[in-house]
C-alpha cells in the first residue's frame, strides 16, 4: 500500500485521493500505486467510475522533480498506464472524473487531461510549465491540450507555461463545472452517481467509440462505428441490457442493469 494515496470504494465509485504533502508530486512508487488503482477500476465489475483528487493546495504538481534529482529517471517511459498510471491507459473502459481541488501543474494537469471529465474548485489553476524547466509536456499535455482548447489558447499555455484559472478554463470548455472548494467532492460524486445509474455496457462502448473515432473525419468515423473493430459496441447491441432499457421505459419502472 502506498501512503501517498487514499483509496475508497462505495456504491460503484472508486475515489483516489493524492495525499503527498506538500504538492502531491508523483514519484515512481506513487505512479505504480495510481496504475494499480486504475487497474482495479478496470477489472472490478462492481466499480463503474473513478474520482481522482488531491489534498491541500495542490491537485498535483506532477512529476517529483526532487526524486528526479535523487536519481529517478525523467523519460517518456513511465511504465504501465503511462504517467500517473492513466495518461496512456488507453484500454480503460470506465470513466474517470478529475476533481481538481487546487493547482494542477505539469504532469498534474496532464493527469486531469487524461480524465474523461473535470470538476474544478474555484481555487483550481492549470499550467504546463515544462518549457521553463528545459522540458516538454510529453505525458499528454502537448497532445491532448490542442484537442481540448482552441489552437491559439493551447499554444499560449504550452509556449509560455502560463496559468489558467478555473473560470477561464470553464469559458473554454476545458472543465465541466466550477464549484466552491467545499462543494468539490459532492459535485464530483453527483456526476459519478449519474454514471453509475447508466447501463455499464453503453458506457464501455462510448469510451471505445470515442477513442477510435476522435481524430477521424465523420465519414471514416461512421465506417469505424459500423465495422467489426469495436467489440464493446457490438456486445452492447446484442445485450440483455439493450432490451431491458426500452422495456423498463415502457413499463414505467427503473431499469435493472445486468452488464450483459
Amino acid at each position: 500500500m502506498n501512503e501517498a494515496l487514499r483509496i475508497t470504494a462505495q456504491d460503484g465509485v472508486l475515489t483516489i485521493t493524492l495525499d503527498r504533502p506538500k504538492a502531491n508530486a508523483i514519484n515512481v512508487p506513487t505512479r505504480r500505486a495510481l496504475y494499480a488503482a486504475f487497474r482495479r477500476l478496470q477489472d472490478d465489475d462492481r466499480l463503474r467510475v473513478a474520482i481522482v483528487t488531491g489534498t491541500g493546495r495542490f491537485f498535483s504538481a506532477g512529476w517529483d522533480l526532487h526524486g528526479a534529482n535523487d536519481g529517478e529517471a525523467i523519460d517518456a517511459d513511465h511504465g504501465p498506464g503511462g504517467f500517473a498510471g492513466l495518461t496512456e491507459f488507453f484500454g480503460l473502459d470506465k470513466p474517470v472524473i478529475a476533481a481538481v481541488n487546487g493547482l494542477a501543474m505539469g504532469g498534474g494537469f496532464e493527469l486531469a487531461l487524461a480524465a474523461d471529465m473535470i470538476v474544478a474548485s474555484e481555487a483550481a489553476e492549470f499550467a504546463l510549465p515544462e518549457v521553463r524547466l528545459g522540458m516538454l509536456a510529453d505525458s499528454g499535455g502537448v497532445l491532448r491540450l490542442p484537442r481540448r482548447l482552441p489552437r491559439a489558447i493551447a499554444s499560449d499555455m504550452l509556449f509560455t507555461g502560463r496559468r489558467m484559472g478555473a473560470q477561464e478554463a470553464a469559458r473554454w470548455g476545458l472543465v465541466n463545472q466550477v464549484v466552491a472548494p467545499e462543494q468539490l467532492l459532492a459535485a464530483a460524486r453527483s456526476l459519478a452517481e449519474q454514471v453509475v445509474a447508466a447501463a455499464p455496457l453503453p458506457v464501455a462502448a462510448l469510451k471505445q467509440v470515442l477513442r477510435a473515432t476522435e481524430s477521424q473525419p465523420l465519414a471514416d468515423a461512421y465506417r469505424t462505428l459500423r465495422g467489426t473493430g469495436l467489440p464493446a459496441y457490438r456486445a452492447m447491441l446484442v445485450s440483455q441490457d439493450a432490451k431491458e432499457g426500452p422495456l423498463a421505459f415502457s413499463q414505467k419502472r427503473p431499469p435493472v442493469w445486468r452488464g450483459r
